[in-house]
């Protein structure tokens, strides 16, 4: 008889193959974007079935929610804000200046020669290897937590983490340097309706975000779970108009951005004074520690995220009503 779940594997697959082919042929780009943003749920989908639950909230709660989001905002941004993207220029697809033949070759031959090296490296690859499960679950006890992703992201690898936490430091920060010089342009406001539902789900979002953060020391969940979703709550909020940076907002802003980086360097220093090496945690400090850091971090990933969706730092916008202050 017939696995049940392996036809639904397979469909799953077939899916997700046939929407990323779909993603990068069609030509309307808002099409474009929602075949993508449905492409990362079924990743998602796909990373449950392959019992991988933190990588599916991070696929759910980033590279589709936030990163779908971002792409959005952009095409809005270029359509309306910039006016550098015509309507029938989105839809059409047609450029300005086309790619050089070379150039597409050049990019389709680099393309290949990462799909050969993947397939080599993948079917080289031990098909029953031990990994490091053991390793990881030998030293578990050590690491302050029970879940072992959480062992592994915020004790066994911490620099990997912190460089992740710099990267979107980063980000924010090329952000708001690009995007100095644009015209500053209100957002679009949603009317009543939107604002109801924001008022409406706004404390559930809170609440999954930050059960997410406190429950990723024993299960799936964490620092860049809980936060993505936080990052939700300012997305909402910037959408219906319910909060409206202003240039007094900005020295928080900044400091909120830098408070995970600050505070993961700040552990990292405090146990290296101690005579240890970076990172390499007392045992009857570790569990406080990574809770710190993990608390710290979801806060600047949460304000960063929303950031990135703003776009601009905050300014004045001339003729602003007075309710947007509310």
């Amino acid at each position: 008889m017939t696995d049940p779940f392996l036809l639904f594997d397979l469909l799953l697959a077939g899916a997700i193959i046939a929407l990323a082919a779909s993603t990068l042929a069609v030509r309307d780009l808002f099409a474009s974007i929602v075949l993508f943003i449905i492409f990362g749920l079924l990743s998602a989908l796909a990373w449950v079935r392959l019992s991988a639950p933190d990588v599916a909230l991070a696929e759910a709660a980033i590279g589709t929610g936030v990163t779908g989001a971002l792409l959005l905002k952009t095409l809005h941004h270029l359509r309306f804000v910039t006016g550098r993207l015509a309507l029938d220029t989105a839809t059409g697809f047609t450029p300005e200046h086309p790619v050089p033949p070379a150039v597409l070759w050049a990019n389709a031959a680099l393309c290949g020669l990462i799909t050969l090296g993947l397939a080599v490296a993948f079917l080289g690859a031990p098909q029953a290897g031990p990994g490091f499960d053991v390793l990881v679950a030998d030293a578990l006890p050590q690491s302050g937590v029970d879940h072992p992703v959480t062992a592994v992201l915020l004790n066994f690898r911490a620099y990997d983490t912190l460089m992740e936490v710099v990267v979107l430091l980063a980000a924010v920060i090329a952000v708001w340097q690009i995007e100095r010089g644009l015209t500053a342009a209100p957002a679009p406001s949603l009317g009543e309706v939107w604002q109801g539902f924001a008022r409406l789900s706004l404390p559930a979002i809170v609440i999954v975000g930050t059960y997410l953060l406190w429950k990723g020391a024993e299960a799936p969940g964490g620092a860049f779970q809980g936060g993505a979703v936080l990052a939700a709550v300012g997305l909402v909020l910037l959408l219906s108009r319910l909060y409206v940076p202003r240039p007094s907002h900005r020295a928080a802003a900044r400091w909120a951005f830098v408070l995970g980086t600050g505070a993961f360097a700040a552990v990292a220093l405090l146990v290296a004074s101690g005579g240890r090496v970076a990172f390499q945690y007392p045992i009857e400090h570790a569990k406080t520690l990574i809770l710190l850091i993990e608390g710290l971090v979801t806060i600047s990933i949460a304000v960063t995220l929303a950031a990135l969706f703003h776009g601009r730092e905050p300014v004045a916008i001339p003729n602003e009503r007075d309710r947007d202050d509310t």
